[in-house]
């Protein structure tokens, strides 16, 4: 039976905010072997101390920037971009947030996400003597998809995918692709009784504890696609105009 809760008691997270304390003191002894944490990535940022004065909240996303995947400009002169960013995340914004922060600053994602998580569920297991593991999640849009969703950015000794590969299914056919990346459906799980503006930034999953292991598997980075295997490297309108361009090249005498 899986089982999912947000912890309470949490309070506001400044920076050098020590997470283990905070987790440690709202569990009050309840975590088990084999739970496993999700925790908004805004706090761990806000620990440690990636909130910066911005009063032009384009200017952090520039430098939060590695490529422009697509831009688009709304009737009323709003800009969304999307962008993969120094994490190699692509996502609106470059994961930039404005909200729940003092005007004129801004707070960026934390500097490496599995490091963090990795850092949490050490701290975890030491002071609290059960072998847990730490998922840092953050809220993403998807293609092709409205709405929103929380997705792992991070991972501390948790299985991010469960390879089923080589396995059959209930009919007795191989399983031939199949690997689900059940970090980012933790995340969601979590995000169903975090909510948004509950002041509730972690969760607890209970029940899969056949996916914590050790602090040195795979982190979350490993759940972005290379380059090389990425079917929509650009927007639609930028892919266009990109080929458009190409062909004109070709064609000119």
């Amino acid at each position: 039976m899986l089982q999912v809760w947000a912890l309470e008691g949490i309070p506001e997270v400044a920076p050098g905010a020590d997470l283990v304390a905070l987790i440690a003191d709202a569990a009050g002894g309840t975590l088990v072997d084999g739970d496993i944490l999700i925790v908004t990535s805004k706090i761990v940022s806000k620990a440690e101390g990636r909130i910066i004065e911005a009063s032009d909240r384009e200017a952090a996303i520039d430098t939060e920037t590695v490529r422009v995947v697509a831009s688009r400009t709304s009737e009323s002169g709003h800009v969304t971009r999307i962008v993969e960013s120094r994490l190699g995340i692509i996502a609106a914004a470059a994961g930039v947030d404005a909200s729940n922060t003092p005007h004129g600053t801004v707070l960026l994602l934390p500097v490496d996400p599995d490091a963090s998580a990795r850092a949490l569920a050490a701290g975890v297991r030491e002071r609290l003597g059960v072998h847990v593991g730490v998922i840092v999640s953050d809220t993403m849009g998807r293609a092709w998809r409205d709405g929103q969703t929380d997705t792992a950015i991070g991972a501390g000794g948790v299985h991010v995918f469960e390879d089923l590969r080589g396995q059959t299914d209930a009919e007795g056919r191989p399983l031939v692709v199949t690997m689900p990346c059940v970090a980012d459906e933790l995340a969601s799980a979590g995000d169903l009784v975090k909510r948004k503006a509950a002041g509730r930034p972690i969760a607890v999953v209970r029940g899969r504890g056949d996916l914590v292991g050790d602090l040195d598997l795979p982190g979350a980075r490993s759940i972005i696609r290379p380059a090389e295997r990425d079917f929509f490297h650009t927007g639609s309108a930028e892919s266009y105009a990109e080929g458009f361009a190409a062909g004109a090249a070709s064609a000119a005498p």
